[in-house]
């Protein structure tokens, strides 16, 4: 199996396997479906917090409003009492106006904790120095265990407006947000290797030869973007070795220079006749007027 180390930028994404039998076009699918992939586990985990913290999310004509402002235009969340979380609600107000503050017990929050952190530890970039490959499985274990704790917690589901349904139902709309940025699609996707884009059309064996051992860093890039920077010749643990090397040295040489050094000889302690100048008192001899 060929071993593609995927990166944005100089940001290490994730390990994938393939075959040098491979087209471009099925690799480019797959690393799309990984890379987006991982990013929706990752929007999903940051939200759940929130969800844990402050409950279901209001209407979008209720978000950021006053309890006043809300009283005043006669406004009702009809979802709050559809949505109750198992074992009933603890009141935690939303500063932010955002969720409506009935969030759930100790017990059933701790069961959506112990979730997303198990969920990031799927996807997490750790597995690239743990060389463990993330495969489309791992992703969709990831979003199947957040979705099942999910439903223990709201066994009623969430409200349709609720961005964690909406990513589990593909209904997000990232229109504006920073995480739009983040997202590349299919279409739009680029592989680059050795400042070379990948041409969709031929195989990888096209670009690396037929050997099944190879394992090389691959850049994904949106298209129109131009070429990404090229990876540097040292990487920066062999930078961090390099420099340690060369202050150990450093401290050798230093500590070979002090046991050469001789200037001890023109120490008092050193005179050979020191003793013998102190018996016939010519210790302390100054010339000149006192």
């Amino acid at each position: 199996m060929v071993q593609l180390h995927v990166k944005r930028g100089d940001e290490s994404q994730f390990l994938f396997n393939t075959t040098v039998d491979a087209t471009l076009e099925t690799v480019i699918q797959q690393i799309t479906a990984i890379y987006n992939g991982r990013l929706k586990v990752d929007r999903v985990c940051s939200e759940i917090p929130e969800l844990a913290d402050h409950g279901i999310t209001l209407p979008p004509n209720m978000q950021g409003l006053t309890e006043d402002q809300i009283e005043e235009l006669n406004l009702k969340d009809e979802w709050e009492s559809k949505c109750v979380p198992s074992g009933g609600p603890v009141f935690k107000k939303d500063e932010v106006g955002r969720r409506n503050g009935h969030a759930p017990n100790a017990k059933m929050k701790e069961v959506l904790m112990k979730t997303v952190e198990e969920a990031k530890a799927l996807i997490s970039k750790k597995q690239v120095q743990a060389n463990i490959c993330v495969t489309p499985e791992m992703i969709k274990e990831a979003l199947d265990q957040l979705r099942g704790a999910v439903m223990i917690v709201y066994p009623m589901g969430l409200p349709p407006h609720d961005p964690i349904r909406m990513e589990f139902e593909e209904r997000e709309d990232l229109t504006g947000t920073q995480a739009s940025l983040q997202v590349i699609t299919e279409d739009e996707c680029q592989l680059w290797w050795a400042a070379k884009e990948m041409q969709r059309g031929k195989k990888l064996q096209d670009y690396i030869g037929k050997n099944e051992k190879t394992k090389l860093v691959v850049k994904i890039q949106r298209k129109g973007q131009g070429a990404p920077a090229r990876e540097p010749l040292v990487t920066e643990e062999q930078q961090k070795q390099m420099m340690m090397h060369y202050y150990r040295r450093q401290e050798e040489l230093k500590k070979l220079e002090d046991a050469n050094d001789d200037s001890y000889m023109d120490s008092e302690w050193s005179d050979r006749q020191a003793l013998k100048k102190q018996f016939q008192g010519l210790t302390n001899i100054k010339w000149g007027p006192r």
